[in-house]
């Protein structure tokens, strides 16, 4: 049986009434995403609160709000962020995405959506709604995200590389560009699993790197370790 938390080297996120656990892909988009001269973040589909609070860490700041569509979610995502050393700067919203509004505008959107768009429906609702895109599809977040989304503002994501082509055309039908793409593998040899991609309003031209986790010896690649080296306990 799994641990219900993973203890990060400034916090540590319990996930046991999340649908969705810490994985590699929310350390990556929260490592990844460039925050450095942001001031107001905004998390979508926030799960256990990992992203926002990795953001949190990164840049000392920048005020966060993450919002989580399941209740239990929510509520975890929030003792989390208050059991971080930045819980002062973490809003937790439980609200659907589509009816989520605000006064004031994000520099940066970040979200680790839902990737299953085909896959046969867990009968897990929690699970369901964290896994599927039902509830929060690529369409929405697009077309939401421009309405609150600054002019000099950005979104970056995660996602599978085989949904890359839907993301890319979805973006461009709501005038968004990419300007900044990662693919990520496993190792040397394997074809990308994950696809991290920043998002503008402005079009021009894209930043493209390739990011190996593991080297051709099965080691954890310079890379991926200069990465990550600030969350996990292990990359020293």
């Amino acid at each position: 049986m799994s641990n219900n938390y993973f203890k990060f080297k400034q916090f540590t996120i319990f996930h046991d009434r999340c649908g969705m656990k810490v994985g590699t892909d929310g350390v990556l988009l929260g490592a990844w995403t460039c925050v450095d001269a942001a001031r107001r973040i905004l998390d979508v589909g926030t799960g256990s609160g990992l992203i926002a609070i990795q953001i949190a860490q990164r840049n000392e700041e920048a005020d966060i709000v993450a919002i989580e569509i399941d209740g239990e979610a929510a509520r975890q995502a929030a003792e989390n962020a208050a059991r971080s050393p930045w819980g002062n700067r973490i809003r937790i919203v439980c609200n659907d995405f589509r009816y989520y509004e605000e006064e004031r505008d994000f520099d940066v959107i970040v979200s680790n959506p839902p990737y299953f768009v085909d896959a046969l429906r867990s009968p897990d609702i929690r699970r369901r709604l964290a896994r599927h895109t039902e509830e929060l599809n690529y369409d929405l977040l697009f077309r939401h995200s421009k309405g609150i989304l600054a002019s000099h503002g950005h979104i970056s994501i995660i996602i599978p590389a085989e949904v890359e082509k839907l993301v890319m055309d979805t973006a461009w039908e709501h005038g968004f560009y990419p300007s900044r793409k990662t693919n990520v593998y496993t190792k040397p040899q394997k074809s990308c699993r994950r696809v991290l991609i920043e998002f503008r309003t402005v079009p021009g031209g894209c930043c493209e790197e390739n990011l190996y986790i593991e080297d051709g010896a099965g080691r954890y690649s310079r890379d991926y370790i200069a990465l990550t080296r600030n969350f996990y306990l292990a990359m020293e």
